[in-house]
């Protein structure tokens, strides 16, 4: 089976999973921005192997998904962030862009430290438009 598509499933699973608790998503000019973080464990070995993803208590995982407002068609853009955590140090974040199907994700690793808790900004831009998603989440190690 293919890797990806095993990742992917993962991926919607913990995002229905969580998308029950709290809605994670920003509407921002035309698009509907969805975005969680969760703990790379969550991953099986063999998933973050074949996906580059270093899995360990200590290391999240940033998933983006950047839909139109209007026709929730996947879009196709430039992404790059950076976490802060409260003390004021900056991570960058590199974001992997993985095409499933009709389905865009944007990935990037964060590692971090129990109980830390960052800032996200994560700059989007399309052509002319840019748009900025700002969160804040608390993160724990299992």
């Amino acid at each position: 089976m293919n890797t990806k598509l095993i990742v992917l499933a993962l991926i919607s699973l913990l995002w229905v999973g969580f998308a029950a608790e709290a809605e994670q998503k920003s509407t921002l000019g035309p698009w509907d921005v969805h975005y969680i973080v969760f703990g790379t464990t969550f991953l099986t070995p063999e998933v973050a192997k074949a996906n580059n993803i270093v899995r360990s208590k200590y290391n999240a995982l940033v998933n983006i998904s950047v839909l139109d407002s209007e026709s929730q068609a996947a879009q196709r853009v430039s992404i790059s962030g950076t976490a802060r955590n409260l003390v004021g140090n900056t991570k960058e974040l590199s974001f992997k862009r993985v095409i499933e199907g009709e389905s865009i994700y944007y990935l990037a690793q964060l590692s971090f430290r129990d109980q830390e808790t960052f800032r996200f900004k994560i700059d989007i831009q399309q052509g002319n438009e840019q748009q900025t998603l700002t969160f804040q989440q608390k993160m724990f190690t299992d």
